[in-house]
């Protein structure tokens, strides 16, 4: 949090900016001929979708008259590289960072403010909400970074292994999987070590999830009241759903109680687990050959973790990329424009044919792109949730959030040891 803290002092003595643009705002600029301007994006879109960001290149010279240099990076140590360019002033003009990374540089004033121009931003009214907070401040007000492209957790299952128990359909609320995930416990009793559905105590974000179904996208964790956070980890309604999670994993985990899902793939890969909650993309980490077993590719199967009534999801923990102008950005309207265009509907909709778009209006086009995108992108289409949209939030909350689940996994009271985790992160929280 030093980096941080010395960001923060720096943005706020200075601020660079072309015409149009006050100290700390971004307006769109169509006045590029002869400038060229600097954007930071992930490699994942030089894997994933190279032909998207050539047509918002395209789009963007033709509006404006400017060329875009874009320098491609990796998500290792990016954060330390992001740290240094706020600081030096040898930022990007525009940039790609995580959604759980965004709170801290808002705090700390490195991105411009784009509150004004967001009316200009395509399906900005109907950007997927955990994306939306991550980009706004903490109340809710500003919005400093503008929604990319997002990832969801779901239930990734053996079809073969739920066919062999007789559960040839997929369950559509809580109370299916349970007797689901029953049938397949007592088809499958010889294999050792068996999980119908392996749930890792440490798995702080599958059991969140279960807690998550009444308290909104911000206010899951914690909810901030005026100027004070206060938690909701102890609140009734989150410990009924995390006794769900506690029976299932009861039930139906074996193993795991003090670890997270780290290795959960590889171990659903040896072939004594019939169900995992994890990300879309580890359906292909299980298969791998070199990590998994590439014989279970055609055996795998998905759906978003269903709710308790039928048709509603479990909330899921929306995980993603945001988009920013750097304070000390030299061109931030030319900035602003290009993640403009590169957002808009036309790209995000070629985008949609590789992760889910940052619009809920534009998720259908993404289930329809291929079969194995419904299940992500239903869970993104229903409840979701997010962390505490707060600088303070840090890996040593999380790392207490695991503590306590794990705790609670291996036989511990829910509602003793969330009321030690709830008062540690919120006494984190309000700093």
């Amino acid at each position: 949090m030093a980096a941080i803290a010395t960001v923060l002092v720096a943005s706020a003595c200075s601020s660079s900016g072309s015409s149009g643009d006050s100290k700390d705002t971004a307006t769109l600029s169509k006045d590029g001929k002869g400038k060229k301007i600097t954007v930071w994006l992930m490699d994942d879109a030089q894997k994933g979708w190279p032909g998207v960001v050539d047509a918002a290149k395209a789009e963007f010279k033709a509006q404006t008259g400017a060329d875009v240099e874009i320098q491609w990076q990796t998500w290792t140590n990016y954060t330390t590289k992001l740290d240094t360019a706020l600081l030096s002033g040898n930022a990007p003009d525009a940039l790609e960072l995580g959604n759980t990374q965004t709170a801290k540089y808002i705090e700390a004033g490195s991105f411009r403010d784009l509150t004004d121009a967001k009316a200009q931003f395509d399906n900005s009214d109907k950007w997927l909400d955990s994306l939306a907070a991550s980009g706004q401040s903490a109340d809710g007000t500003k919005t400093y970074a503008v929604p990319y492209y997002a990832g969801a957790r779901v239930l990734i299952y053996r079809k073969d292994l739920f066919d062999a128990a007789g559960v040839t359909t997929a369950p559509t609320t809580l109370d299916e999987l349970k007797a689901a995930l029953a049938k397949v416990k007592a088809a499958s009793a010889g294999t050792p070590n068996f999980s119908a559905l392996y749930l890792p105590g440490q798995n702080w974000y599958s059991a969140v999830s279960f807690g998550a179904g009444t308290f909104g996208v911000k206010g899951v964790i914690a909810k901030k009241e005026g100027d004070k956070w206060t938690g909701n980890l102890t609140d009734p309604k989150f410990l009924e759903g995390v006794k769900t999670w506690n029976e299932l994993q009861k039930e139906y985990s074996v193993g795991g109680t003090t670890t997270d899902e780290a290795t959960q793939d590889a171990l659903m890969a040896k072939g004594n687990i019939a169900a995992i909650i994890g990300n879309g993309w580890e359906v292909g980490s299980v298969a791998d050959p070199k990590v998994g077993d590439p014989s279970l590719k055609d055996k795998l199967a998905t759906i978003a973790l269903p709710g308790a009534a039928a048709g509603s999801t479990t909330p899921a923990f929306l995980g993603g990329s945001d988009l920013a102008v750097p304070a000390k950005s030299a061109n931030p309207g030319l900035g602003a424009t290009f993640l403009q265009i590169y957002t808009n509907t036309k790209q995000q909709t070629e985008l949609a044919k590789f992760a889910i778009p940052n619009a809920k209006n534009l998720v259908a086009a993404y289930k329809a792109a291929a079969p194995a995108n419904k299940a992500t992108g239903d869970a993104a289409e229903g409840a979701t949730w997010f962390i505490p949209n707060s600088p303070a939030w840090s890996g040593a909350d999380e790392t207490a959030l695991k503590t306590a689940f794990g705790a609670i996994a291996a036989g511990g009271d829910p509602a003793t040891e969330l009321k030690k985790v709830q008062e540690t992160v919120v006494k984190d929280l309000n700093g």
